[in-house]
């Protein structure tokens, strides 16, 4: 093993360090301190990250370093072990290093938003979390075994909690937020039960957790049991669609838009939601031998994918958009995961999480200059106070912005034609070979991805006329003004990498291609098809041309409140802009009948049986001490009469029963 390797345990001791210096000295010391810290603590892990690249660029073979024992139970065991293998430091590096971005944007993002929400003493807090995910995020994605994989898993369920919860006295009623936290915990949690399950069949089956052992027993399994491999990797899928928020469980994602925009950069578009993928790409030796669990694993994300770009169409809120194109995103990744195009599926999910975070951040940004322009607007109700209903996310409010905000504007637009498909950026490149893929595999599926490139074309033309096309629609837009360079600098690096992104796999060099050949050995490269990529940029174009005569050349610019021009569509666009009613259906078919079947068991079973027992055993103690307390009178001649009875029933049993 060389050298190097061994500094793989500091992509995680890095970012808790960081994180545990702000917690003890972080508000003391100030928020220059605390985000000049969080971010060297997330740049030192990226750091580390691009030292093991140069290590297996030089030795490409997969390395275990133990770090320590962990569990021993009988034959089973299972230790704290890193892997280095070019697979999870491609992981490492996407990880580290756009949140090394998001870290350094938030300390500007968060300063603003910190004082706006007129709590400053959160600032620290707020990046003791963002040190904290990028630790849970490295011991998932560097685990050796499907167990601390697990504990990585947990922890940026646990980060999510926390951040999407980080404003949790604001949102509607003063309890939105809350509730948004607290939605995404426990829809998580139904995905982490199938992985959970899928963990036990290892453990019953296999014998261990280790990666190299289960995918070495694997075959014997599929041959010996084929239905118990089965339900192990329909498990697993259960919990990608937890994570990586697909269909049924994707009802979470748009919710989490209640947290702060570099939450939403970070751990909802670039690094958290791809643990899911990474884990069927991770699993591929499990899922070749079950051919029924990739078909559904297919299926479910090329639906997800179309299903979640429709309702984007039909979303005002800046943030919502996005958040729904993720899901539909991660719908392409993790139906090229099924396909067995685990090259495509990872190529898609770096250049992704370069286009998406430049996205969201640049999001954050226009949100960031309408608040400003609503203060220097000084925009009043009829009652001459300042209006505490305008909404600096939704895009009717907007409009004119490109002369307004001209750096973010033009990062925008590079994010928003990667995400389309427009050569030569980054996203064209990635999204070719995923459709291409598709060919190869099901026409329908194809065709339903081809569909779906339509429409993300279709919705981010719409918003980049709404945001920054047309006329200034609200004072407050006419007021914004473009932001400081600490948070334009990440945008423009971000685009850089967009941009050039679709380097990264491009034909004829070394490539993607050959550097995770090494670790997902045996599957089909990536393969660039020129009659594809003519097929998708000229739908990609269309979609884009939709936009722009819908939302330009008929003049129907939106106003606040106003109709869209897309309601021409009647039952469909009702369908779309109420996200398809699955919300509503959720409510009526589990949550309300969860609550009364609650309020029901609440008054026999929790006040009844529960509380009883408690008020049982202690009204038994009491009863007994009251008993006990009658001999306790102080009397010593009490005492001595006591003890001679016990003296006479000790004699007694000695010379009767022996």
């Amino acid at each position: 093993m060389m050298p190097i390797f061994s500094l793989v345990p500091w992509v995680v001791l890095i970012p808790v360090i960081g994180l545990s210096i702000n917690l003890l000295l972080g508000r003391r010391l100030g928020e220059a301190f605390s985000g000049a810290l969080a971010t060297l603590a997330a740049g030192g892990s990226f750091v580390v990250a691009v030292l093991l690249a140069v290590g297996l660029s030089r030795d490409p073979h997969p390395v275990v370093v133990p770090f320590v024992d962990w569990i021993t139970l009988g034959d089973f065991s299972a230790r704290w072990a890193f892997r280095v293998d070019t697979l999870s430091v491609t992981m490492m590096l996407v990880v580290a290093g756009i949140g090394t971005l998001i870290h350094l944007y938030a300390i500007g993002y968060m300063h603003a938003d910190v004082h706006h929400q007129g709590d400053p003493g959160r600032f620290t807090r707020f990046f003791v979390y963002l040190n904290l995910f990028i630790a849970a995020m490295m011991i998932l994605v560097s685990a050796d075994n499907f167990l601390m994989l697990f504990v990585g898993w947990e922890g940026v369920g646990l980060c999510s909690y926390l951040l999407i919860g980080f404003w949790f006295e604001k949102g509607k009623d003063g309890i939105a937020n809350a509730r948004a936290a607290k939605k995404a915990f426990i829809v998580n949690r139904i995905g982490d039960f199938g992985l959970l399950i899928a963990l036990f069949l290892m453990v019953a089956n296999f014998g261990s957790l280790d990666f190299s052992v289960v995918f070495e027993k694997a075959p014997a399994l599929a041959a010996a049991a084929p239905g118990v491999l089965l339900a192990m990797t329909l498990f697993m899928l259960l919990g990608v669609t937890g994570k990586s928020a697909q269909i049924p469980l994707y009802v979470w994602l748009p919710d989490a838009m209640a947290g702060p925009t570099p939450v939403s950069a970070l751990i909802h578009a670039a690094t958290m939601v791809t643990a899911g993928v990474y884990l069927i790409i991770r699993s591929t030796p499990l899922f070749v031998l079950a051919p029924v669990a990739q078909a559904t694993v297919t299926w479910v994300g090329a639906l997800t994918a179309f299903f979640a770009a429709t309702i984007a169409l039909g979303q005002f809120d800046i943030k919502k958009v996005l958040a729904y194109s993720t899901i539909s995103q991660l719908g392409f990744m993790v139906a090229a995961a099924g396909m067995g195009a685990s090259v495509a599926a990872m190529f898609h999910l770096i250049t992704h999480a370069f286009f998406k975070a430049l996205l969201f951040l640049a999001a954050g940004s226009v949100i960031l200059g309408m608040e400003k322009g609503h203060e220097r607007a000084h925009q009043f109700d009829e009652s001459g106070h300042k209006s505490a209903g305008f909404d600096p996310q939704d895009m009717r409010n907007m409009g004119g912005l490109r002369d307004r905000m001209p750096t973010t504007y033009w990062v925008y637009l590079i994010g928003a034609l990667a995400l389309s498909g427009i050569p030569p950026l980054a996203g064209f490149f990635s999204k070719d070979e995923i459709l291409h893929a598709a060919d190869q595999y099901h026409n329908l599926v194809f065709w339903i991805l081809l569909l779906t490139a339509f429409l993300t074309a279709l919705y981010m033309g719409r918003q980049l006329i709404l945001v920054f096309g047309g006329t200034v629609r609200t004072r407050a837009a006419g007021a914004s003004t473009e932001n400081g360079a600490i948070i334009l600098l990440p945008l423009i690096l971000l685009a850089i990498l967009t941009v050039l992104g679709g380097l990264i796999n491009f034909p004829g060099l070394w490539t993607l291609d050959h550097w995770l050949e090494h670790t997902l050995e045996g599957l089909p490269p990536a393969v660039f098809s020129p009659l594809t990529a003519l097929i998708s940029v000229l739908i990609a174009l269309g979609g884009l041309g939709t936009a722009y005569l819908v939302y330009l050349v008929t003049g129907q610019v939106i106003e606040s409140n106003s109709p869209d021009p897309l309601e021409r569509l009647g039952f469909l666009w009702k369908g779309i802009a109420a996200r398809w009613k699955v919300d509503e259906l959720y409510e009526a078919i589990i949550v309300r009948p969860y609550q009364r079947l609650a309020h029901f068991l609440a008054s026999p079973i929790d006040q009844g049986l529960i509380d009883g027992i408690s008020a049982g055993l202690a009204w038994l103690m009491q009863f007994f001490a009251e008993l006990l307390r009658r001999l306790q009178n102080g009397f010593v001649r009490s005492y001595a009469l006591v003890v001679l009875f016990g003296v006479v029933a000790i004699l007694t049993y000695v010379v009767l029963v022996r």
